[in-house]
């Protein structure tokens, strides 16, 4: 491969116009790494489905190039997919030791951890896989153990933010590490990817230090129990909560699968720290005095069957909220979740508990991302000759672009990416190149199968036209139909119920009538005929189109 020929070219496969489902591929001659493997949560329009996550046809086309996957934070954006994307594609894993963690109680879950290749990152040093040399570098977030990626390729060097913001005085003292990013920005980046999450706010993002006042001015003034809930992956969040409990004389209980796991998780890491006799079990709650506890639970998007909803509506084994108790929201409110948090509150409120939710009387809660000052500095260190806006929808990315545009540090080109939309850098430039499959794959999560679109469509038209069922007995040998067809509604609605089931029943009799034996015997013909014929009859009727689905007994 002579010298003029080398090029890399990235392949963004989620992330790129939507929040979540973060996944970017790099490709060097025949060598493939993944940057993250993330999920999304499904809209309400998607019925049913559980999560989505991103098509990988591309990496399964090409699974014998796939060299790694390497991962920048524990956030189910960027590692939900594992437990999927591995039935497919078994390779190595790369990632710091919290996410690491994380990831294994994924694929344990899911059964794959036997067959997982695990491998630690530490920030800071080099690791090699295949043509590429991977830096860690030690960023901020809302989660901990998180980093930027440094991509060494020999086309240049590429930079991948992972999310971040960019915080001087961390809970943990893990240090957001500029200098990384200038040394590498006085040697020439060729290209920055970076995190588009909170562009439209001015400004920069407070440290996380800052809800602690807050929090604690309540849990001081709060006249029973007090209820808190957070994401529980915010361990830096809990690691304050735990420190105010123990400067006001609070104990601690946590609940909600979900938020024990990971404080169990980061507590054996030792990225935790909670003094001896702090914690109170969740059985040991009820007979607990109230003013001397905080609960930290999970739930905070008021997921259905999480703690936090069935604390709201007294379906909680250990945890019911009353009077005068102080209910803490300490948690973004994700866009697509207000009604069912809003819902979940107005519960709080009818049992009169002290409800705070919002940031308006002193922060009980600030985000993960960099804000516009934050993004500009980033870019400022990096100078990178070319720049892609990642992780948010189109106006994110497109607004990331105005900013980097408006700062003048770009030598090259600002690119707009989408999901599937591919770019190849070579020493000649940069030049958009063929798309590839990208998209949404939906998945049920018991099942853990790919649900197809039809299935959703399907769903859809039972939600608005329900479903009608006639069941017939038929005498295998005779052919004769044994009894009056019964037909069985759901979700059909008619002013005229009673008459039109009535029409309903002749109609299927005279189609099985008017078919001669030989259809008779054959269930999948007879099947289709009333079908068709009740479809006919009851649109007539209704102007509906329910689902039918026939029912022959054979007697």
């Amino acid at each position: 491969m002579s010298k003029s020929k080398q090029s890399l070219t990235v392949i963004p496969l989620g992330g790129l116009g939507e929040f979540g489902m973060n996944m970017m591929a790099f490709r060097f001659g025949d060598d493939i790494l993944v940057v993250d493997a993330g999920m999304m949560f499904p809209e309400s329009e998607l019925l049913g489905v559980d999560l989505v996550i991103p098509d990988i046809t591309y990496l399964k086309q090409n699974r014998q190039h796939v060299r790694a996957i390497v991962l920048t934070h524990g956030h189910e954006d960027h590692i939900g997919a594992l437990p999927y994307i591995l039935r497919d594609l078994n390779v190595p894993i790369y990632g710091t030791r919290f996410t690491l963690a994380l990831v294994k109680k994924r694929l344990a879950e899911a059964g794959l951890l036997d067959s997982a290749k695990l491998f630690e990152a530490v920030p800071g040093r080099l690791v090699e896989i295949g043509p590429f040399e991977v830096e860690f570098i030690p960023v901020t977030h809302s989660t901990i153990d998180c980093v930027a990626l440094a991509i060494r390729t020999p086309v240049g060097v590429v930079i991948h933010s992972g999310d971040f913001k960019i915080d001087q005085t961390p809970v943990d003292h893990y240090q957001f590490d500029l200098h990384a990013f200038a040394r590498y920005g006085n040697e020439g980046v060729l290209a920055l990817f970076s995190d588009s999450t909170n562009v439209e706010r001015p400004g920069f993002t407070p440290s996380e230090r800052v809800v602690a006042p807050r929090i604690e001015e309540l849990t001081r003034s709060a006249p029973k129990r007090v209820v808190l809930t957070c994401f529980a992956s915010s361990v830096h969040r809990i690691q304050q909560v735990i420190d105010i409990a123990d400067r006001v004389g609070r104990k601690v209980a946590f609940v909600g699968r979900s938020m024990v796991d990971n404080v169990e998780i980061a507590h054996d890491l030792g990225y935790l720290r909670i003094p001896d006799g702090m914690v109170v079990r969740p059985q040991d709650i009820r007979g607990f005095e109230p003013r001397k506890l905080i609960i930290i639970a999970s739930g905070s998007q008021a997921e259905p069957m999480s703690s936090m909803s069935r604390i709201a509506v007294d379906n909680h084994r250990f945890v019911t909220i009353d009077e005068n108790d102080t209910v803490i929201l300490s948690a973004r409110i994700i866009p697509g979740n207000e009604k069912a948090i809003f819902r979940m509150l107005d519960h709080m409120f009818r049992r009169r508990a002290l409800v705070y939710y919002d940031n308006s009387s002193g922060p009980i809660h600030v985000s993960g991302h960099a804000s516009q000052e934050e993004q500009k500095l980033l870019l400022q260190l990096v100078k990178p000759k070319y720049f892609i806006p990642v992780h948010g929808e189109y106006r994110h990315l497109f607004r990331h672009a105005a900013l980097a545009h408006q700062l003048g540090v770009v030598s090259g080109e600002i690119m707009l990416l989408e999901d599937g939309k591919c770019v190849e850098f070579t020493e000649d430039g940069a030049f958009r190149r063929d798309p590839v499959t990208a998209g949404r794959v939906l998945v049920d999560s018991g099942s853990l199968e790919e649900i197809e679109e039809v299935v959703v469509r399907d769903r859809k038209h039972l939600s608005e036209e329900g479903v009608v069922i006639p069941i017939i007995a038929i005498d295998k040998h005779t052919g004769r139909v044994e009894s009056a067809p019964e037909i069985v509604t759901r979700g059909l609605m008619s002013e005229n119920g009673n008459e039109m089931l009535a029409g309903a029943r002749e109609c299927v009799a005279r189609t099985v009538e008017m078919s001669n034996l030989e259809e008779r015997a054959d269930w999948s013909v007879i099947k289709e005929k009333i079908r068709v014929d009740l479809k006919r009859y009851i649109n007539k009727q209704t102007s509906k189109r329910p689902l039918i689905l026939p029912v022959i007994l054979e007697v």
